[in-house]
Parts: C-alpha cells; structure tokens; sequence
C-alpha cells in the first residue's frame, strides 16, 4: 500500500482539513524511526493514563527515583531517546476543557463530539469508533483499566453512546460487538442484583461462549483461547496503594499490569494482529480527590503496565505502543520550600490513601482518635488543631462539596491543604484542565509523529501505521 497515497485519500481529506498532513513527512531523528519507516503495526497497545497532569508524571519519576534509584519507565524511554514525544491539543466540540469521554471520542472516532457523548456528534451523527474499525479489518481487540470497563474511556474506542452514563447499556453493547478481553470494574453494570432492569449480563456473556473471571486467581487462570470478561469490584478498582496494603485486596484485585500481561498473551498469537487499550482511570479519581497517595501510586502502577507494553513491543517488533492522557487534571506539584525533599519523600511512608483514611474516621470520634487514624496511614503526625479542622467535616452541617467522586463528601479538599505542610505537594484545583499533555510512541508508525497534534489526529494515524483504510 502507498502510505501516502492511502493518508491523503483518508478521513482528514474527506472531513474537508485544509492543513498539511502533520503526518506526511518524517524527521528522522532516531535510528528506530529509520528502521520503523514504512513498516506497518500489526498490534497496537494504547495507553492512557486518565487526568494525568505533567506534574503527575513529574511527580511519579521522582518519587520513584528518590525512592528506588531508578525513575519511571515512561521517561526512561525519554532518557533514552527510544520514542517519539509530541504534545496533544485535547479540546473537544464543546469545550477546550474536555471530559474522558468526549476526549477517548477523538481518537475512538476521529472526530471532536460534545462532553459526555461517546462518538455521537452534536447533531446526532454517528462515528464509527476505531477498535470496531480493527475488528472489522479482522484483528482481536479488548481494554483494561482501573475504573469500571463500561467507563467513558475504553467505551470510547468501542461504542456509540449519546451518554457516557449509560454504562449497563454499554455492557451489553461490547457483547453484541464481540470484543476479545474486557478487564476492569463494574459489577455495577453486569450484576442482575444491582442492575436496574435485573438483566444477568454475565449469563449472557457466558452463553456466547465468555469466561468471567471475578478474582485475581480466576483471571490467571482463565484460559487464553476463549474471551475473558473481568470484573473484580463493584464501581473502580481500589486504588494501589490501598491494595498494596491490604492482603484481601491484594489477593482477589488484579494490577493494571497484570490485567495487560494477561490481555497480550491472550491477543498476541492472532494472525491479524490485535489492538489493546490500557487505562489507568483511578489516576483521575485520584486527582479529583486531590489525594496524594491514590494519584502518585496509581500512576505508578500505570508505569508497571507500561514496561509490560514496552518489554512486548520490544520483543515482537511489530507493535505500536501509544503511552498518554486524556487531558490534565488538578495540576498537582511539589511546591518550592526549604523541606520540600523531606517531605516530599515522606510520601514513600503512606500505607493508605486520603480515602481510606478519611473513610475512617466518624462522627463520634474523639480528635486523639483522628491523630491516631491519620498517623497510621501517613506515618506523620497530625496537630490537636489540624484533627479538629478534620473532625468537624463530621459534624453533619459541614460538608465539603469538592472532588468529582466524592460521593460520601469527605473533606478531601481541607485535608490535602493540611497534608501540604508535611509534603509539599499543592494543587490548583479539584477538576479537568485544558493542558497540552504529553504522548509518546514507540515501534512502528511512531515516526508519523510530530511534535504537537490534536487528539483527533490519533485516528488517523494508528489506521495508518496498521495500514487499515479507513472505509467503514
């Protein structure tokens, strides 16, 4: 196929763009591009660390160098100049500040739509959403995340939905699309005791021939050659740190790199090749709790799923791995100061997250017993005044109203500001931001990369690198 010929002929030309092809010409800048030239992607793994502002990936590389000598792999590859690495605009139709649905929408559809629609366009038009487009070209294809399977991202590259928030809707819809793996959350959506109409969607996915696997042992010892649905809690996964930390949670909750190991193996001998989405959504979560904790170790282990991507890619030669977030969020750092290294690395010392901690602690306990709670998971000690101001979130009068998930309103928010003096992390917010963030390539098609795309432009280019017209 003339790769040119198939781009010009492609969806940017018949949507009426008017710009260069910013794919058309390459830099060489590295040897791998050289080599990668011309050489199409049989696979695809595109990974998305959800609401992963640049001061989160900072953050991560730092605290895991301080902490283990050596910095996270995402910027290892940097270091090492073995990828591609553009900036992305990630606006969408209504908004320059987008939300995961109508930011997976851009690279699932190729086409800017409203928040909270899932490639379904202002006016209702429908895009087909690219991990159908694969299928139809006669590749397997499945997502892993931390959050619910049925959530705006992995549902981005899967199906159309005028709402992101009709999830039991969107768990139906992956079984009649005949998708090859789903991992995540999202007993929610599938459970016929939890379901408003009582549907037993797991049933259905086993009478077509799925296994569902809803333990950590059970997805190990799945078998590779049929379907996999995993479903291993209720809403989201828990956040690392807090499974890290307990050995229930350990022992029945899969890791983000885990879910990947098993979805390559389960994909990677297909003769077509296959796509892969890999999210780590309770990055987001994290972020909008402004919790430390949650953030900097979930992402953490979204850096773990990426060297199982990489070390893959690497070995099979024929993969395109695509590592980025959706958009920014909260824009967390480490605030300037004269202890900032100390307290910055007394975050290695936390054992729980803000939401466990703050989950804790109830109405009637006393500001000791608050100290004691907070100094069990941070290893810091909190004062008689800061256990007050903590203590009087409980009272019932005084409900803090921050952070998207807080659904129980626990004062994320307060708590972070007092945590700052003993780690130096501050925040500008409790919500998305319309940052340029960062997205980087590696294997074949990386070299269609320039250094700043909107997030549209994904698309297109992985249809290319794969060699897939886009006709559907």
């Amino acid at each position: 196929m003339n790769r040119r010929k198939f781009f010009r002929n492609g969806s940017l030309f018949t949507l009426g763009a008017t710009l260069i092809n910013p794919f058309e010409t390459t830099a060489n800048i590295l040897d791998a591009n050289t080599l990668n030239k011309n050489k199409k992607a049989k696979n695809i793994i595109f990974m998305v660390s959800d609401g992963m502002s640049t001061g989160t990936l900072n953050m991560a590389d730092l605290y895991l160098n301080r902490k283990t000598g050596k910095g996270s792999n995402w910027l290892q590859l940097y270091k090492d100049q073995r990828v591609n690495r553009a900036l992305m605009d990630t606006a969408s139709a209504s908004s320059i500040v987008t939300d995961s649905s109508a930011g997976s929408s851009s690279w699932g559809g190729g086409v800017r739509v409203n928040n909270g629609a899932l490639n379904v366009g202002p006016n209702g038009e429908m895009h087909m959403p690219i991990w159908q487009k694969f299928k139809k070209a006669g590749k397997m294809a499945g997502c892993v995340t931390t959050v619910p399977i049925t959530h705006a991202t992995p549902a981005g590259f899967c199906v159309n939905s005028k709402s992101r928030n009709a999830q039991e809707d969107i768990a139906e819809q992956y079984l009649e699309l005949g998708f090859d793996i789903m991992m995540g959350g999202g007993n929610n959506y599938f459970s016929p005791d939890i379901r408003k109409d009582k549907k037993d969607v797991y049933a259905a996915y086993k009478a077509k021939g799925w296994q569902v696997a809803r333990t950590r042992n059970e997805m190990m010892a799945a078998d590779i050659a049929k379907p996999i649905l995993g479903v291993f809690a209720d809403d989201g996964l828990p956040y690392n740190l807090d499974r890290t930390n307990d050995k229930t949670l350990t022992d029945t909750t899969p890791t983000l790199a885990e879910m990947a190991q098993k979805a390559i193996d389960r994909m990677k001998n297909h003769k077509n090749g296959f796509v892969l989405q890999i999210e780590g959504g309770k990055v987001d979560w994290g972020a909008h709790a402004n919790d430390i904790g949650a953030l900097l170790y979930d992402q953490a282990a979204f850096d773990a799923a990426v060297k199982v991507a990489i070390d893959f890619a690497e070995k099979d030669g024929n993969t395109l791995v695509v590592i980025t977030t959706d958009h920014g969020n909260a824009n967390p750092g480490v605030i300037y100061g004269k202890d900032a290294n100390t307290n910055f690395d007394s975050i290695q010392n936390y054992t729980h997250t803000n939401e466990w901690l703050l989950n804790s602690i109830k109405p009637d306990n006393t500001v000791a017993q608050v100290r004691e709670i907070i100094q069990s998971g941070n290893k810091t000690t909190l004062s008689e005044d800061d256990a007050k101001t903590v203590l009087s979130y409980y009272d019932g009068l005084h409900k803090e109203e921050g952070g998207l998930y807080n659904y129980k309103k626990l004062p994320f928010k307060a708590f972070s500001q007092l945590q700052q003096k003993t780690n130096s992390v501050g925040w500008i917010s409790m919500d998305h931001s319309a940052d340029y963030v960062e997205l980087a390539m590696f294997g074949p098609g990386s070299n269609l990369l320039k250094p700043f795309i909107k997030n549209t432009d994904l698309h297109y280019l992985m249809l290319e690198a794969a060699e897939v017209e886009n006709k559907f």
